[in-house]
């Protein structure tokens, strides 16, 4: 399998590209862990900004950023910069991940590649893509495989607060899950590996649509019985779809699949939460969005989820029903009581067949078939 450059015991050079709320919380944590730490921004103003005082103008407003940071941009970083670097840390969304690959490749050497650690959550909208994919499409199937993932119940704003966390670590190359685990863990930061990131990244973007219909349904008036409702079953949604795509049921059980779906279901501090609530309050979704100060990933990846749904016959009530709402005009009230007019069924079914996208995403990575 293809690996990545040795790491350095300590001071790692890592170049962190996106400087949202997400990146710029992990730069601040691998900066304040003594590594030297790069935050590229598209926006001339938040590097100014950082460099100049260490605070970001746009994310985070509150919070002294390490003094290991220096923000670059908003040129994109030269080759020979990348070339310096032990670590690439991609916190761009989905949706842009593809063009930023494509801009990157001609710098990656792959004798010799920085960690690659990427911790988007998303399904490309046009492709129904999961980053892996994406990453083969653009990079070549070796850099795929050496790819990891990050994901698990982790506020930005409560990881620049040291507050104890715990995430899912995942890639193909066990070593290189390895490196990244070492590279992230601290005392307040625990990490967990793994080797099932179809699993990790699936359980990352479908939460993002169940915290929407969590939201909404809070933001219709109802309590606690019917958000509990909305996570099981939700969590149940997740682990069929999951488990039809070629991934591995037990990995929904885990920090990246249950344990970020409570978090972002039950928290106003989750952007797809905040979307749903306000849906629920009656705002319109073009509202919603123009005024939400930032990128709520699940309003984009369920459109590829709804696709992939249907073709992988699937059963998701909630998901498809979240669709009708967001772009077919589904009143939220009416989709409501059409799902609790459904008629019995059974609580846990598996689907009779499973991994035919999985054991082809894996065989375009030139792995065994079997694999998934």
């Amino acid at each position: 399998m293809p690996s990545s450059k040795p790491q350095p015991e300590n001071n790692s050079k890592v170049l962190v590209l996106g400087a949202g709320n997400f990146g710029s919380c992990l730069a601040d944590h691998l900066g304040d862990s003594d590594h030297d730490v790069y935050l590229y921004a598209r926006e001339a103003h938040i590097v100014e900004t950082f460099n100049k005082d260490h605070h970001n103008p746009d994310y985070l407003k509150d919070h002294l950023f390490s003094e290991n940071i220096h923000a670059i941009g908003p040129d994109f970083p030269s080759k020979e910069l990348v070339n310096e670097m032990d670590v690439l840390l991609f916190a761009i969304p989905t949706q842009f991940l593809r063009a930023t690959l494509n801009q990157l490749r001609p710098s990656l050497d792959i004798k010799s590649f920085p960690l690659l650690v990427f911790v988007n959550k998303g399904i490309e909208i046009k492709t129904n893509a999961l980053t892996l994919e994406i990453i083969a499409d653009t990079c070549g199937p070796d850099f795929a495989k050496a790819a990891t993932f990050v994901s698990g119940p982790s506020f930005a704003k409560e990881i620049v607060q040291r507050q104890p966390t715990s995430v899912s670590v995942a890639s193909l190359t066990e070593t290189e899950a390895d490196k990244t685990s070492n590279l992230f863990h601290q005392p307040h930061f625990r990490c967990y590996t793994g080797g099932d990131p179809i699993g990790i990244e699936l359980s990352g973007a479908l939460k993002n649509i169940y915290a929407i219909a969590a939201g909404a349904s809070d933001g219709l008036g109802y309590e606690n019985n019917t958000r509990a409702m909305m996570i099981t079953r939700g969590l149940a949604e997740m682990t069929c779809i999951g488990a039809a795509y070629g991934a591995s049921p037990l990995t929904f059980l885990g920090l990246a699949g249950v344990g970020d779906l409570f978090l972002t279901c039950s928290s106003s501090n989750s952007r797809n939460y905040t979307v749903g609530y306000r849906l629920g309050k009656g705002e319109s979704l073009e509202t919603i969005t123009k005024t939400l100060g930032s990128v709520a990933e699940g309003v984009s990846t369920l459109k590829g989820a709804k696709t992939l749904i249907d073709e992988l016959g699937v059963n998701a009530p909630i998901a498809s029903t979240m669709y009708a709402v967001l772009y077919e005009g589904k009143d939220i009230r009416d989709a409501v009581k059409e799902l609790m007019e459904l008629p019995p069924s059974r609580e846990l079914e598996l689907p009779p067949t499973a991994g035919g996208p999985a054991r082809h995403l894996l065989e375009k990575l030139g792995l065994d078939k079997h694999r998934a």
